[in-house]
Formats: structure tokens, sequence, C-alpha cells
């Protein structure tokens, strides 16, 4: 038997239960993705310095509704940069039904280029956001990866691309490519390197 100056034992305490995230209405939605594309553009012509007022202006909306769907102006960049990387991804399938492997290969090179370019306006934002931790460390080059391996899958299996390369070592190359130009390189200077990778990328012919 207890004593009875002892101390009751603390209770478990109760856990509030986890409330699902509800989904936008359609109206909140259409703000925020006009929102994302107005950021996105002016992110592109210029830097992420622009002025979040004239974002929300642009989009039709007020700076409050900008701000209750991005209370941050590292929230607006990370939606623009998922946006960016979602599209840059998500456009194999559609590539590799328009064109034999290796033109779909070469013609999303160009995207990728254009991603790359596009995330320099935002990378000083980007990168102290990952660095603090307010934004999450994306998987971008598992990502790139996965879509180039897919790519050369298909390539290999139509006998047009190599079955042997590493799909990390060609996102490495493209780094590279990039990095390279990223000084005012002319872009058709990048064309011409881009080329080049594909070349590497064929056959080699039977001796």
């Amino acid at each position: 038997m207890a004593s009875p100056h002892q101390p009751p034992l603390p209770q478990p305490q109760q856990k509030p239960p986890v409330r699902a995230e509800r989904p936008l209405r359609a109206d909140a939605r259409r703000n925020r993705d006009s929102l994302v594309a107005v950021a996105r553009a002016a992110f592109a012509a210029a830097d992420d310095s622009v002025p979040l007022e004239g974002i929300a202006r642009e989009a039709g909306v007020g700076i409050g509704t900008l701000y209750r769907h991005f209370p941050t102006r590292e929230a607006l960049v990370e939606a623009v940069y998922a946006a960016e990387l979602d599209d840059i991804t998500a456009s194999v399938p559609a590539l590799l039904d328009a064109y034999p492997p290796e033109a779909a290969l070469r013609a999303w090179m160009d995207g990728y280029a254009q991603f790359a370019a596009r995330k320099r306006g935002i990378i000083d934002t980007l990168r102290a956001g990952w660095i603090s931790g307010r934004i999450a460390t994306p998987t971008t080059r598992e990502r790139i990866t996965g879509a180039i391996g897919e790519m050369l899958t298909a390539g290999a299996r139509a006998g047009t691309l190599r079955g042997d390369v590493d799909p990390d070592d060609v996102t490495a190359i493209l780094l590279g490519v990039f990095l390279s130009t990223a000084g005012g390189g002319a872009p058709e200077q990048t064309g011409r390197l881009l080329d080049l990778v594909v070349d590497g990328l064929r056959p080699r012919p039977l001796p």
C-alpha cells in the first residue's frame, strides 16, 4: 500500500488527436498556383530579391493572401524550386513518347540546363534555408539521376544509347557542364557540350 505521504503517480497525458490537413479550396488552390507561376517568372527574369508585393500584385491577389500561403520568402522560394524540379523530372514520359530515346535525352538536357540556370537566381535563399533547416533538403540529385536512368534504359533497349553507363555519372557530367558555363558562357557553348555528352552515350562501334 502506498504511503499516505507519497504523492500520486502522474497520469499519462493524452495527446491531442492529429488532424488531417484539409485540402485547399478551389479558389485558394488557384491563388497559390498563380503566385507560384508569377514567382517562377519573376525569379527567372531577375532573382529572389524581387519584392513580394509585386508578385502578389501580378498574381492578382493581396499581400495578405500571399503570406497566408507562403509566410516567408523562403517558403515561396521552396515552392518555386519544387515546382521546377517536378516539371523537369515529370517530363520524361512525354519526351520518350514523342522522340527516340537519344533525341528525348538531348531535349531533356536542354530543359535541365534551363532548370539549372533558373536555380542560380534563388540559390542564395535555398542554400541558407537548407543550412538552417527552414527549407527541407530536396532529393534533387536522386530524382534527376532517376530521370536520366529512365531514358538510358529506353535507349539501351532501342540500341541507340549505351547500356553500361551509370546514370549518376551522367548527372555529374551535366553538373560540370553547367558549372563551367555559369559565368556568362554562351548558350551555344552549352548546347555544343550537351551534344558531346549525348555523342559519348551512343553505343561504341564494333571493332
